[in-house]
């Protein structure tokens, strides 16, 4: 496991630890963490759906895979706090049929974790944005033709194109009018088409 990409994301590579993130919980208290910060599994559960006990197990499988770590910014010490480990994660499917199995057994977690977040989007967020941020906001939906090698550079030239706005940093006061955005992007290989190519 390394931060070594221009997000700094976790890099998971082990299928142990595909399977231990491709679970409900472990998924929502890792964005939960990701996105709000430190936490104690009491201040987690009602946010994930499940009892504090249980969510403490959680963490502890979580964090035999290093996905989230002992916060020592706590000012109390009767609880413990967590921190995730990374402000995202990210993983390719391994080689081997194991690696392969569990990969999409995480990949049909996050699609079915995120797949209303559009929607509650619409219903919850766009209301109450101006009207400036409501224009930026947009959906595509573009189809196009391209070899492994291009979907690779293509891949890296996005995320050198985010990183710097993704790896701001959190004490650093950001630009007047900045706010958060989420970008949430599927690519999704269309199976073999001859026609298509030629």
């Amino acid at each position: 496991m390394s931060l070594k990409n221009p997000y700094g994301d976790f890099e998971i590579t082990e299928p142990q630890a595909l399977r231990a993130l491709a679970h409900p919980v472990r998924l929502a208290i890792l964005d939960r963490l990701q996105r709000h910060g430190p936490a104690t599994a009491t201040a987690l559960s009602p946010h994930v759906g499940a009892t504090p006990s249980v969510v403490s197990w959680h963490l502890r499988h979580l964090a035999t895979f290093g996905l989230v770590t002992d916060w020592d910014g706590a000012t109390s010490k009767r609880e413990r706090w967590w921190q995730a480990a990374a402000r995202g994660f990210r993983f390719t499917l391994p080689d081997d049929a194991e690696g392969q199995a569990a990969g999409r057994q995480l990949r049909g977690e996050m699609f079915a974790r995120y797949a209303d977040a559009p929607q509650q989007w619409l219903l919850q967020d766009e209301p109450r944005l101006d009207a400036e941020w409501r224009g930026l906001a947009g959906v595509a939906d573009t189809r196009f033709v391209a070899t492994a090698d291009e979907m690779r550079q293509l891949e890296d030239a996005i995320e050198e194109l985010l990183a710097p706005y993704v790896r701001r940093k959190d004490d650093q006061a950001p630009p007047t009018g900045a706010q958060v955005v989420r970008m949430l992007r599927y690519v999704l290989p269309e199976p073999g088409d001859d026609s298509a190519a030629s």
